[in-house]
């Protein structure tokens, strides 16, 4: 997610609350807003998701777009809220793809997953993001607060500056918990491929 634009953050936070209140041209107006955002995580996440997957960037934001359009869209609060929101909603969808073709295959073990955010290009099989969400899943348990460090960082593609806004956190708590999430990452992934 690239830093936002005050103007822009401020207009789509007015655009929300104008859906709350049942506008419905506000919806539009968002939507038109926000696609360049929804579009570069989309493409993020799907590099993330490799090869195996055949959904394409623009047909990703128009099924998560569908999913949070209407009355659920007057709940979020502003442009970072949402944006970390549908870059879940994204997750979960290539999550539930990827769930779908091992479920259809049936093998093999999970290779090494570099849990470099800064290098969005690297591919995952389905095994290795089955494994990763797994994994995910049980630091959320564990330590809530590190798995949406995660999420924000690494699946929205946030700076730690926007993941400290989003979350009430200073940059260096943000930083620490990244380093501790990733260790914790790394060590399940490293487990559950010997």
């Amino acid at each position: 997610m690239q830093p936002g634009n005050p103007e822009v953050s401020q207009e789509v936070t007015s655009l929300l609350a104008s859906v709350r209140g049942g506008d419905r041209d506000a919806e539009d107006r968002l939507l038109n807003l926000v696609y360049p955002d929804l579009k570069r995580i989309a493409r993020r996440q799907l590099r993330r998701a490799g090869r195996g997957d055949t959904l394409q960037t623009t047909g990703l934001v128009h099924e998560v777009y569908v999913r949070l359009a209407g009355p659920a869209l007057g709940g979020f609060h502003d442009r970072v809220h949402f944006l970390a929101v549908a870059s879940r909603a994204m997750r979960r969808i290539l999550i539930d793809r990827a769930r779908a073709r091992a479920t259809a295959k049936r093998g093999g073990g999970a290779p090494p997953f570099d849990l470099d955010f800064e290098q969005a290009a690297a591919p995952a099989r389905d095994e290795t993001l089955l494994a990763l969400e797994d994994a995910l899943a049980e630091l959320e348990r564990l330590e809530p607060r590190l798995g949406r460090v995660v999420e924000m960082r690494f699946f929205s593609g946030m700076t730690a500056e926007e993941t400290g806004a989003a979350l009430g956190l200073t940059d260096r708590t943000v930083k620490s918990d990244w380093r501790k999430a990733r260790a914790f990452l790394e060590g399940r992934l490293a487990t559950s491929r010997s």
